[in-house]
């Protein structure tokens, strides 16, 4: 077993501190881990949550959607190598026993989906995330990345990417499916991209009217403005699955009333509570789907679909000294489509 290592991660030590470059220590590695040296990391509403929601644990280092390089391996490691590129989720071990995870849904183990910052290990220990030099994850939640993709843009692949692409594949959306993505930002951006990218016919739905060229631009073949009275009333009965991206609380009528018969309203965007009329499902025999992130064999999926479409999330880059700034813009919207790190600053010159 190697020595535990130092590392710089962006840290807030209370509820008041502030994110300040700190050393931090990483275990020794076990049998079957893997060390990466962190590139990028996304910058997710779960980060500003966790930063600013006041709750803890302390200390606290966010991120956990990253994206590297394998720096080193334990003597069990089999499916990496030094140098090979890499992607980390928000997901860094489970049980591996329970009947969720021997069905390659570790994301919902009963035992202990351990997060990847703010978890607690099998040592007590709390996870700290992916704002760091570097991270040492078990092989098994360490993903195969797709070299000729940008580094930066599959970052968000890991949480927002498999946060959509859950959906999409249990519901079987392909050729012939007609999709609605509600609420085009850091999921819906790629909802929309990996849709059309599965063969289906995609709208868009959004409140901005003066998003519809933007929103084109990705791939949409129609897009609805939810002010527009006329048009959603034309549109009623028009899709067989939308996907809601919406991240805050909103009504779910219009969503459902724009699904055909037997369609599926899949949420995925906000996590509180809604109101639910029966009625608005009964009338067409609608059903709504709750998922959220997504187990191994998802993830390994999804990102050998976009290494073979060549998808990415669109990006802003920005350097670590920058973070606060970006925390601030992504709290009031100003983003498109997803924040994404860039550690080197925090690398010794």
């Amino acid at each position: 077993m190697t020595a535990t290592r130092t590392t710089t991660a962006l840290l807030k030590s209370d509820a008041a501190a502030r994110l300040t470059p700190t050393a931090i220590t990483r275990r020794a590695l076990r049998d079957d881990d893997v060390q990466v040296a962190v590139s990028h990391c996304g910058i997710c509403h779960t980060d500003l949550h966790a930063l600013r929601g006041g709750g803890g644990p302390w200390p606290l280092v966010p991120g956990h959607e990253f994206v590297g390089e394998v720096t080193a391996v334990g003597p069990g490691v089999t499916a990496f190598a030094v140098g090979d590129p890499v992607a980390v989720g928000n997901i860094v071990d489970s049980c591996g026993t329970c009947d969720m995870c021997v069905r390659s849904q570790e994301n919902c183990c009963r035992e202990f989906p351990l997060l990847t910052y703010g978890g607690t290990d099998a040592e007590g220990a709390t996870t700290l995330g992916g704002w760091s030099t570097s991270f040492v994850v078990r092989e098994s939640f360490c993903y195969r990345r797709p070299a000729s993709l940008d580094a930066a843009a599959v970052a968000p692949l890991m949480c927002a990417g498999v946060t959509v692409w859950v959906p999409l594949r249990t519901l079987g959306v392909g050729p012939g499916t007609r999709v609605g993505v509600a609420g085009v930002g850091g999921l819906g951006h790629l909802a929309v991209k990996l849709a059309v990218a599965l063969g289906a016919e995609v709208t868009a739905i959004t409140g901005t009217a003066a998003k519809v060229v933007e929103l084109r631009s990705l791939g949409a073949t129609r897009v609805l403005v939810t002010s527009d009275a006329p048009a959603m009333e034309q549109a009623r009965g028009s899709l067989d699955v939308v996907v809601d991206c919406v991240p805050v609380a909103h009504e779910l009528a219009p969503l459902l009333d724009v699904l055909d018969l037997d369609g599926t309203l899949a949420v995925v965007g906000f996590l509180g509570s809604f109101d639910v009329d029966v009625m608005d499902l009964l009338m067409g025999r609608k059903r709504l789907l709750g998922s959220g992130s997504a187990g191994r064999g998802s993830t390994q999926e999804l990102l050998d679909f976009c290494g073979e479409h060549g998808i990415t999330a669109d990006v802003e880059v920005v350097p670590t000294a920058d973070v606060e700034q970006a925390l601030e813009r992504l709290g009031r919207g100003d983003v498109r489509y997803r924040f994404v790190l860039d550690l080197a600053d925090l690398r010794p010159a």
